[in-house]
């Protein structure tokens, strides 16, 4: 499966610092990356709260590109610069465009993308192979919502740590040193535990479920609905929602007068 047009937004880092300006604002370890190599990367508030998500795609030893969602280029740019100082490396936002290939290996050249649970890449500036069939966004919707990965504007909003959204799983390495946001991380990680997490539902009735429509057990308010898609061929929407904690994986929500199964997957992240 392929999509052609896969939205998104780009910066670069490039000069002899951008390898150690980089490795000190965001969360995972981008200095180990060799030429070609890329890693999930947040940029985060002092208070751990997420201004952007990104893929870091390290071109040459003293060239990164950041691979960003729509919207969020300039806001990436701007904070980065603001933290700049004395670091010798331009930060600009640059324009490309990025193709979606689901359900093959990255080759070389290309970039990884772990967001759909089975092996995927983006290529940037160039075409889908001939043989991928076109990929509809629907189907990609339940792929991402299966792989339990949260989507900008969706379930990753100012409101969220990135415990919450499982983002510590995938974007932030422990071990490195620091950056914006890392003591509030590390405290929740090694000494607490988040109070939602990201689960899979699904819900019967008819018509999309609203964002941020809330969930209740037993009466009681216990999280909201942030994705929601109706694959083809199903009766039932399924559907992302942050759920409180202590709500068993088993029991049976509510949204309005809808009923909301809970499906305890494990997240199918490559």
């Amino acid at each position: 499966m392929a999509l052609p047009s896969f939205g998104r937004e780009f910066v670069s880092v490039r000069g002899p610092d951008a390898a150690s300006y980089l490795q000190a604002m965001v969360s995972n370890d981008v200095e180990a990356l060799g030429p070609g190599e890329a890693c999930e990367a947040l940029l985060l508030t002092p208070k751990a709260r997420v201004i952007a998500p990104m893929t870091v795609y390290r071109r040459s030893a003293d060239d990164f590109l950041l691979l960003t969602d729509q919207g969020l280029a300039e806001p990436l740019r701007t904070a980065l610069l603001r933290s700049r100082f004395a670091a010798k490396c331009e930060i600009e936002v640059e324009e490309h465009r990025s193709s979606l290939v689901v359900g093959a290996e990255s080759p070389p050249g290309t970039v990884p993308n772990r967001d759909y649970g089975v092996p995927a890449y983006e290529i940037i500036d160039g075409e889908p192979p001939a043989e991928a069939m076109y990929a509809e966004p629907e189907e990609l919707e339940r792929l991402r919502i299966l792989a339990r990965t949260p989507r900008w504007g969706n379930e990753i909003d100012d409101r969220v740590l990135p415990a919450e959204a499982g983002l510590d799983e995938r974007a932030i390495d422990f071990e490195k040193g620091c950056y914006p946001g890392q003591e509030p991380v590390a405290r929740l990680h090694y000494r607490g535990h988040p109070n939602r997490t990201l689960r899979v539902l699904e819900v019967d009735g008819v018509g999309l479920p609203a964002r941020d429509a809330e969930l209740t057990y037993e009466g009681k308010a216990i999280g909201r609905l942030t994705s929601a898609v109706l694959p083809n061929g199903r009766e039932r929407y399924l559907a992302l929602a942050y759920v409180r904690r202590e709500v068993p994986t088993d029991a049976e929500l509510r949204v309005g007068s809808r009923v909301a199964r809970q499906l305890d997957l494990a997240s199918a992240r490559p």
